[in-house]
């Protein structure tokens, strides 16, 4: 394929939770514009979980036959600062430098058991809280810092953050939930700040309701928004949100830093 059709040709590209949703399609749209791609996951079967695949294993070679890149697969707690040098080094070994990172690892705490309930402002318990704020925030702090080191020595590099929309406005049903997306925002932010003496870009996105197998799977769905055309109020198509990366990754994002893009058909609109 032409450059015209790869430009990320030779690019080395992390994205974590990768096995399934929309970290898989974010790997997918990564390795189609020629990058190296590191596919993360915390369990060898999720991908399963929601009939989205079988083994993360068998996910990165399926990835890598289709799009004739190398894709190398990674296990590993991104909660745990040991596992994520871990993480990191595998790829790095295996690929070269981390010039993308696209940061999806998060969401629902246990997804074989169906979605949890931990996102009760009241009546929730402690190791619930803790699961939630550290798979969705202590997760963003640990391997943005990891990555974004290599990337400062080598002056390059994108950093790209899967927040949510509820980061931006409360969910009685999931205030836990949207108090660790909007800590993900925040540290984001931060984190542009800080890096961008050394050309690292720091972006975040921000997805509302989209239709991956967990988000079907683990809530009562309004059948009228599943339609795919003719209306924005509707429930977004993985490709939807996937193909937002592409801006973050490539050139058109060279000048943009510290932004969080809600990619959601409209369902918010006011300032951030």
């Amino acid at each position: 394929m032409s450059d015209s059709t790869r430009p990320l040709e030779g690019q080395v590209a992390l994205v974590t939770g990768a096995g399934r949703g929309l970290g898989r399609a974010f790997t997918e749209r990564l390795a189609s514009l020629g990058c190296l791609v590191g596919v993360h996951g915390m369990r060898e079967n999720g991908p399963a979980e929601y009939g989205e695949g079988t083994t993360l294993t068998e996910t990165a070679a399926e990835i890598g036959r289709t799009h004739n890149v190398r894709a190398v697969r990674v296990l590993g707690d991104l909660t745990d600062s040991e596992q994520v040098d871990r993480v990191v080094d595998e790829v790095e070994r295996e690929l070269g430098p981390i010039g993308i990172l696209v940061h999806n690892a998060g969401g629902d705490v246990a997804a074989a058991g169906g979605k949890p309930d931990p996102n009760d402002a009241v009546m929730v318990k402690e190791v619930d809280v803790r699961a939630v704020l550290d798979r969705n925030l202590l997760s963003t702090i640990l391997i943005c810092r990891r990555v974004a080191r290599t990337m400062m020595e080598r002056k390059q590099g994108r950093i790209l953050t899967i927040s949510s929309i509820a980061a931006f406005k409360g969910l009685a049903g999931s205030s836990i939930y949207a108090t660790a997306k909007a800590g993900a925002v925040a540290y984001t932010r931060c984190l542009a700040e800080q890096l961008r003496p050394y050309n690292v870009n720091v972006n975040s996105l921000a997805p509302g309701d989209t239709r991956t197998g967990r988000f079907l799977n683990t809530r009562v769905v309004d059948q009228d928004r599943l339609v795919t055309e003719g209306t924005l109020d509707r429930i977004g198509q993985v490709d939807e949100v996937a193909r937002v990366v592409e801006f973050f990754a490539g050139d058109l994002g060279a000048f943009v830093t510290g932004q969080v893009l809600r990619v959601d058909g409209g369902s918010q609109i006011w300032t951030a």
